[in-house]
């Protein structure tokens, strides 16, 4: 029961980081697989549950699809997303603009998801919003596989550079944009079992000319 207790008290401690730190965020919450439900676990506000209720009873909406095809998922404008139709304008309805979701996994068993969202248009278009909720769902991922975990948000922060520059080498190198750089970071941790930011620094350090 207190390993329960310390997991739940650390992913409490990511959904509240994730309000603070993620530039644009204005609430978050952990979804969990259920079934086919998307259960709503330590949301900052009763509205998350309530977005996380909606997805379960339409089957559609950003969670599902982040946790079905392994990706991050972003969305500027609720008003004109056409990917999750009935989902998004509902979310509109109550207040959601923007909104991220990040895949929350531990090798290959799919848990659930970080889901942030801000409620204006276009609120995550700064690279540090991506960069820091990738970074705080790899700490809810760990936490939930039943490890010792804290939120250790200044060393989270801190690795935002290095893997902000093996980002920009993959956009460079595969003509891609940033979540889709973000994407290939967190395949290959993993394919590889490996941090996204040891990745991150392997990257850049092959990148590196001979000294």
């Amino acid at each position: 029961m207190q390993g329960k207790s310390d997991t739940e008290s650390t992913l409490e401690s990511i959904v509240e980081g994730a309000v603070k730190l993620v530039p644009g965020a204005k609430w978050a919450g952990i979804s969990l697989i259920s079934g086919r439900a998307v259960e709503p676990r330590v949301p900052s506000d009763p509205l998350v549950a309530k977005l996380d209720a909606l997805q379960s009873e339409m089957n559609e909406g950003p969670s599902l699809t982040s946790l079905r095809e392994h990706r991050t998922v972003h969305i500027d404008d609720m008003t004109t997303e056409s990917r999750w139709p009935r989902f998004c304008a509902a979310a509109a309805e109550l207040g959601t603009r923007s909104l991220m979701s990040f895949q929350l996994f531990v090798v290959r068993q799919n848990l659930g998801a970080l889901n942030i969202y801000g409620d204006e248009v276009g609120a995550f278009s700064d690279n540090d919003s991506l960069l820091t909720g990738e970074l705080l769902a790899q700490h809810a991922s760990v936490a939930l596989m039943g490890a010792t975990a804290e939120a250790n948000f200044d060393d989270a922060l801190a690795s935002r550079d290095i893997i902000g520059q093996a980002k920009g080498i993959i956009m460079e190198r595969f003509d891609v944009d940033a979540f889709d750089a973000f994407d290939s970071l967190r395949r290959l941790s993993q394919e590889t079992n490996e941090k996204v930011v040891t990745v991150a620094r392997k990257i850049t350090e092959a990148r590196r000319p001979n000294a």
